[in-house]
């Protein structure tokens, strides 16, 4: 059964609320509102581009994305590259359950590990429901963040007034860390867009929802932080008295952003192994519940931020390879 690109809009809509999107925006403050937004408009068109690119491929193969690259770099580049993607995307969901778990703690002081378990099971639901019967619930969850976010951006309206930002930031700094975002997803989004029933329909919908999406959630926290002064989720949604708000888009944007991590390592490790994606996926959810738990972020952040700088220059030469192809077949 294959995906609608309604289904892919929705998906790709929930991955962009996410925790990451907006502490990214809070880093833009000392830039102020007018060339923050500049920077924010440029960086997803530039970083959406080469999203594209990678979805296309994939929707135009119906091939994941790892499987795509044995077109560029052969079968064992293919092989050499899942097993990359597969524990950087276990690294990022710990990442995202941990940053999850601690911004839920404010708002609801049990135990970071109690949180962490939370939202590792509810994406472990998310799994075991499906990619293809994901639709209704998926829904569900993206109205509950609409109107979440909807509220937060009028309570950010309505706020006025405007701090002082502190600390510097170069224009091409701030257009680089907006570029890296969509750019994350690279490794990704042919997972997805190969599953569709109408791929290349829903590769150019995801594109522009995931980037319009993301480029509100940016905005958001560059606002959150020029008016508040603030640059952390709890500063920024307790300063606006959110409590029950926060708490939603914080759960449901980690498990809705996670999920797509979690589901792509399990493709990718698929490519290594004889095993079920679904099962794999499942692996990847528990190692990346219990990193988050037992293991300090720092002994791998960086590692991730290395290991994640190895998909763009791939994605480029993919891309022209690509294109290369279709102009000699063309020809």
């Amino acid at each position: 059964m294959k995906t609608s690109t309604r289904d892919n809009a929705l998906l790709w809509f929930g991955a962009a609320i996410s925790l990451a999107e907006i502490l990214s925006g809070t880093l833009l403050a000392p830039l102020g509102i007018a060339r923050g937004l500049l920077a924010i408009l440029l960086g997803h068109l530039i970083g959406g581009g080469l999203m594209y690119g990678c979805g296309r491929i994939g929707a135009q193969r119906q091939l994941p994305a790892m499987a795509t690259t044995a077109t560029a770099f052969g079968r064992r580049g293919a092989q050499w590259f899942a097993a990359l993607n597969t524990v950087q995307l276990l690294g990022w969901t710990a990442v995202m359950i941990v940053t999850g778990a601690q911004a839920a703690q404010v708002f609801w002081p049990l135990s970071l590990s109690f949180w962490a378990v939370a939202i590792g099971a509810i994406i472990a639901l998310w799994l075991l429901i499906g990619l293809q019967d994901l639709g209704k619930w998926n829904t569900v969850a993206v109205a509950a963040l609409l109107i979440a976010v909807v509220f937060l951006s009028a309570r950010f309206l309505i706020h006025g007034g405007a701090v002082t930002p502190s600390g510097s930031l170069s224009f091409g700094a701030a257009l680089e860390l907006t570029i890296a975002m969509p750019l994350s997803w690279l490794p990704l989004i042919a997972d997805y867009t190969s599953q569709a029933a109408h791929p290349q329909r829903a590769n150019t919908v995801s594109v522009w929802v995931y980037n319009a999406t993301s480029s509100w959630m940016f905005a958001i926290g560059l606002a959150g932080a020029v008016l508040t002064g603030q640059t952390s989720i709890a500063g920024l949604m307790q300063g606006f008295g959110l409590g029950l708000v926060a708490l939603v888009v914080i759960i449901l944007s980690t498990i809705t952003t996670t999920f797509l991590d979690v589901y792509s390592a399990g493709v990718s490790a698929a490519l290594l192994t004889h095993l079920p994606a679904k099962w794999l996926a499942l692996a990847v959810t528990l190692g990346g519940t219990a990193i988050a738990i037992f293991v300090p972020q720092s002994a791998y952040a960086d590692f991730l931020y290395w290991i994640s700088a190895v998909f763009v220059p791939l994605a480029v030469i993919q891309i022209v390879c690509a294109a290369l192809h279709q102009r000699t077949t063309a020809a």
